[in-house]
C-alpha cells in the first residue's frame, strides 16, 4: 500500500474525491491532515506521498513532484491571506499561522522585498488572530478565512500580492514523494486526480454551501489546480526568495 497524506481543506475535495472513487483507492492508504502535518509526515517518511506546501520541499532529503496538478492559483486565491489592524507599511508585529510554512514563508517574502517591511514574527500567539494591537496583522489560511474579508480593517491576498509583485502565479502545495515511485502508480494516481477534478460539479452535492463564501467559483475558478511549466518556473523563483530570507 502506498501511504498518501493529504490536505483536509475544502481546495482539496476534488482530488480526495478522485482518489476515493478510483479503482487506485485500493492501492493507498489515505490520512487527512492540515499542510503543516502533511510536510511531518513525509519528512518523517510516516507517508510515501504528500500533498504538501513547498516551502517544505526544501527540507526533504529526497524529493519528486510527481504530479501534473497542485494547489495554485493565478491572482486572488481567496483562502491565504494577511488580516491586519494597519496599513502592511505599518505592520510591527507579524502572527504567523501555524499550520502552514508556504504561507507564512510567502507573507515574509512579500514583506521584506515587495512592501520592504521588516516586523517582529510572532509564533503560536496566544491571541492568534484576535489580537487589538493597532499594528499587528496575522497570516491565515484555508476554511477558517472563508467569510472573514469583511470583518478586518485592512486584507491581503498573498497570492494576489504575489502576482503583483512579480507578474507570475503562485503553487501553495504540490504533491511530493520522498523516494522514487513506480511510474506505472504516478500514471494512476495523476488519473485519479483528474478524475476528481473533472467532477467538481458533482463535488457540490455533497458539500453544504456557505452563505458569506462562494465555494463554486472558489474550486472552479480561484483555485488553478494545473501544474504547468510556468507554476514550476514560479516555484523554482520562490524558492529562491525563501533561501535569501
Amino acid at each position: 500500500m502506498i501511504r498518501i497524506s493529504a490536505v483536509s481543506y475544502t481546495n482539496t475535495i476534488p482530488f480526495i474525491y478522485g482518489l476515493q472513487n478510483d479503482l487506485i483507492s485500493k492501492e493507498i492508504e489515505l490520512s487527512l491532515d492540515i499542510p503543516a502535518t502533511c510536510a511531518e509526515k513525509l519528512i518523517d517518511d510516516k507517508v510515501d506521498i504528500g500533498l504538501i506546501p513547498v516551502a517544505s520541499i526544501l527540507n526533504l532529503p529526497e524529493a519528486h513532484i510527481i504530479s501534473d496538478y497542485c494547489i495554485g492559483a493565478n491572482g486572488a486565491v481567496d483562502s491565504v491571506f494577511i488580516f491586519s489592524n494597519c496599513p502592511i507599511n505599518d505592520v510591527r508585529y507579524l502572527q504567523l499561522d501555524p499550520q502552514s510554512k508556504t504561507s507564512n514563508n510567502l507573507a515574509l517574502v512579500l514583506m521584506k522585498n515587495y512592501w520592504k517591511v521588516a516586523p517582529e514574527l510572532v509564533y503560536k500567539a496566544k491571541e492568534y488572530g484576535r489580537s487589538s494591537h493597532p499594528t499587528t496583522a496575522y497570516v491565515q489560511i484555508g476554511d477558517r478565512t472563508f467569510g472573514q474579508v469583511n470583518k478586518h480593517s485592512y486584507v491581503y491576498d498573498l497570492a494576489a500580492e504575489w502576482k503583483l509583485f512579480t507578474g507570475l502565479e503562485f503553487v501553495f502545495a504540490a504533491w511530493v514523494s520522498n523516494k522514487k515511485l513506480d511510474d506505472v502508480f504516478i500514471t494512476k494516481l495523476n488519473k485519479a486526480l483528474k478524475f476528481g477534478l473533472d467532477n467538481r460539479l458533482k463535488v457540490f452535492e455533497n458539500i453544504e454551501m456557505r452563505k458569506d463564501f462562494d465555494l463554486v467559483d472558489y474550486l472552479m475558478h480561484k483555485i488553478d489546480y494545473q501544474l504547468t511549466n510556468s507554476k514550476k518556473e514560479a516555484l523554482k523563483l520562490f524558492h529562491q526568495y525563501i533561501k535569501d530570507l
